[in-house]
């Protein structure tokens, strides 16, 4: 069954033509390192071979096909060159290597409201922003009344820009942008524009624009969200390369990822200690290590491994805390001497988590290894503990479940009584 839907699929992909192609497409750009203070030690450098300037390659061999009809999505941490690439497909910059081709009109959007000038009125910089968008001046005509309607500012456009407030004037740039009569409409981290009534408007277009095969959309986007329910296809571009390329779940989940491990990663960069933060000689290692997939839903079971090396002949406990990445707080704790242990030397032990109570969120587990405390015997003392290097983090991604609370309806309801 599996097998006959991927080939119908893929059958609809070649009924569809590509609309933009992009083949081995590599942009560097050069950073000067010393400053030439006159022709002389130009010169002098020249002889010398000393260049002036580095090399810094912001992007690196990509590729990838766009089909008429597709709603791709681009994703990829800031500096990972989206932007640049956004760039070069419009046409602002030229690929040093390889190649892009087009095929229809493109309307680039990358920065919302480049071109508006404050002392035009809205009526006029409608004008001007679709003259520098390519369009005649009867093109614009025909879509002025649209794009006022659809920015709700009828009663404004006889009035200067600068008297707009920030949220009037991306209403307006946004409307010109999506009324444009183009084939292959570019867009850059626009989907959050205006107020909450606007943005569900916004939203409406999109599911219209996505059901209309004649309409190629290309986005760029920090919302996982977004790319999970417009687009059909999607790239993930790390450090100027392409990591991830089709399938628009797998992008995104490995986007979360990819912000989780960043998020996480030991900023302190002075350690004078031979040991990394929180171990020592008593405890030389301990960290978490994910043994099913970090990236889950709401029905699965995610399976962890401590692992740790103590040789004292003391029995000891561990404590575990699973900490809410993007909520903040402590989601669950063991508490201090739950998990009472004996084993000496290389261990390992094997957890695991049930998820069906969770709605979505990202999640990290920490871990510290204890002894009993000599004086009180309800206390202990902690030896050592795991730090961000060699903690764990996974995260829930399930499309019955809802992102802004912590617990879901299967683990609670507030119900009204009589």
């Amino acid at each position: 069954m599996l097998d006959t839907q991927s080939q119908s699929a893929s059958i609809k992909e070649v009924d569809r033509p590509v609309v933009l192609s992009v083949e081995h497409v590599g942009k560097y750009f050069k950073l000067p390192t010393e400053q030439a203070s006159g022709l002389k030690q130009a010169f002098i450098n020249w002889t010398r071979g000393i260049k002036g300037y580095k090399e810094q390659h912001v992007l690196r061999d990509i590729n990838f096909e766009v089909h008429q009809g597709d709603f791709f999505g681009i994703v990829g941490r800031n500096g990972s060159g989206k932007s640049t690439l956004l760039k070069l497909i419009s046409g602002i910059y030229v690929p040093d290597s390889g190649r892009i081709e087009v095929k229809g009109k493109l309307v680039p959007f990358i920065e919302l409201g480049v071109g508006f000038n404050p002392e035009l009125t809205g009526r006029e910089n409608v004008f001007l922003n679709g003259a520098l968008l390519g369009f005649t001046r009867e093109e614009i005509e025909d879509m002025y009344d649209d794009i006022v309607e659809f920015a709700e500012l009828e009663e404004f456009m006889d009035q200067k820009l600068k008297n707009y407030s920030s949220g009037m004037q991306v209403r307006l740039a946004f409307s010109v942008a999506i009324q444009a009569k183009g084939d292959i409409l570019v867009l850059d981290e626009v989907l959050a524009v205006g107020d909450e009534a606007f943005q569900r408007k916004c939203d409406n277009y999109f599911a219209k624009v996505k059901k209309d095969s004649t309409k190629t959309v290309i986005l760029v986007t920090h919302d996982m969200g977004a790319v999970k329910k417009y687009c059909n296809k999607a790239v993930l571009i790390k450090d100027g390369e392409v990591i991830v390329n089709g399938n628009k779940d797998d992008v995104a989940n490995r986007y979360t990822l990819e912000n989780m491990r960043a998020d996480k990663r030991d900023t302190d960069n002075d350690k004078a200690d031979e040991y990394p933060t929180g171990l020592n000689a008593r405890v030389p290692m301990l960290r978490i290590n994910a043994l099913s997939k970090q990236i889950l839903t709401c029905d699965d079971t995610f399976q962890f491994e401590v692992e740790y090396q103590y040789d004292e002949p003391n029995s000891y406990y561990l404590a575990i805390a699973m900490h809410d990445i993007r909520r903040g707080g402590v989601t669950y704790d063991t508490g201090a001497n739950v998990i009472k242990l004996n084993q000496h030397g290389h261990c390992k032990v094997k957890f695991e988590v049930p998820l069906k109570l969770f709605n979505n969120g990202e999640f990290k587990l920490v871990v510290s290894l204890r002894t009993q405390n000599a004086e009180n015997p309800n206390l202990t003392d902690m030896v050592a503990f795991t730090n961000d290097d060699n903690c764990c983090i996974f995260a829930v991604r399930d499309e019955h479940t809802r992102d802004y609370a912590l617990l879901n309806d299967n683990a609670l309801q507030i119900k009204q009584i009589r």
